[in-house]
């Protein structure tokens, strides 16, 4: 008898064929939650995105073996919880690390440039031809770049950042990189000398109860004035409302960002009526050939474990535990 899977997100067919040739599957995308833990019983697996895994869950979980996240992030995971009822939980690292850092440049340079503000001012029919400095951005070429979390995406970006634009890197990080910094010509600095310093600000950490809200007003207020304030990583990890009053006091001159402390972000948040901010709908791994890789290894994890082997990509927490 096939072990069965409950999925609930809708994959692309080439995924469920390679599932179904190990595994019975159901997919309900909009299950909700009280109709999830009343099923999860069933099931010996549970590939997903944003399911909260917790306890509540668990304890209901009768012969669940292993979830999946298809995404490198996973706080909807409950660490202690999925321990003490002994699951294995993976995730997708590492297929999705080469397109978010070209978002993240991307964003770095439509922020600095001032792209989509003046994408807008030239369909408006508002561009004359006496407007230059009001037209002006900031050179990302030679300037520096302060990132905060090096880790897979850091490395990338910065690899764009130096090779790429001749860029002055610094980095914070909980481990300094030693071989990294020899690669390439990058320097640790602790993180309030790197806000001193940058002319932009990466922040790339997973969301952790060390890293909730890493960045807030104190923070903000010791960043260049003329600096420019980059988050790919998880919008908890800011204060939010520390961002909007930092940037209607122009203690920073603008930001980009591609996730937020709510998603959607509500339609009257005050970042969306500020010209200076570049706001995208968390798409750091939105291609269709990057989103295709990230489901085939999801459930090549899932398969992995439910046929008596070693998942892959088990999340760092469980790697001593199975």
């Amino acid at each position: 008898m096939k072990p069965r899977i409950l999925i609930t997100k809708q994959l692309d067919q080439q995924v469920l064929n390679y599932l179904s040739s190990f595994c019975d599957y159901t997919v309900s995308e909009k299950l909700p939650r009280e109709d999830l833990i009343e099923q999860i019983g069933e099931y010996d697996g549970l590939l997903t995105t944003k399911v909260k895994v917790d306890d509540e869950l668990l304890v209901k979980a009768h012969q669940l073996k292993i979830v999946s996240n298809i995404a490198v992030g996973y706080d909807n995971y409950d660490v202690q919880a999925i321990k003490k009822h002994r699951i294995m939980a993976t995730h997708t690292p590492e297929v999705l690390d080469e397109t978010v850092a070209d978002l993240v440049f991307a964003i770095v340079l439509a922020s600095a440039r001032r792209i989509s503000e003046l994408d807008e001012y030239v369909k408006k029919g508002e561009w004359n031809k006496d407007d230059e400095e009001s037209l002006f951005g900031k050179d990302v070429y030679g300037a520096t770049m302060g990132i905060v979390g090096l880790g897979r995406i850091g490395q990338k970006v910065a690899r764009r950042a130096t090779l790429g634009f001749g860029m002055n890197v610094i980095y914070h990080n909980r481990t300094k990189n030693k071989e990294v910094e020899e690669d390439l010509g990058i320097r640790y600095e602790e993180l309030d000398s790197l806000l001193k310093q940058s002319d932009f600000v990466v922040l790339m950490t997973p969301l952790t109860k060390e890293t909730l809200h890493l960045i807030g007003k104190r923070e903000f207020d010791l960043m260049k004035r003329d600096s420019i304030f980059i988050n790919c990583a998880r919008g908890q990890v800011i204060d939010q409302q520390a961002l909007i009053k930092a940037l209607k006091e122009k203690q920073i001159a603008g930001a980009g960002l591609d996730v937020f402390e709510k998603e959607p972000i509500d339609k009257d948040n005050e970042l969306l009526k500020m010209k200076n901010v570049l706001t995208l709908p968390h798409i750091g791994s939105a291609t269709k050939k990057t989103r295709l890789a990230m489901q085939m290894l999801a459930a090549e994890n899932i398969v992995a474990g439910l046929t008596g082997n070693k998942p892959q990509n088990l999340i760092s927490e469980l790697k001593m535990d199975f």
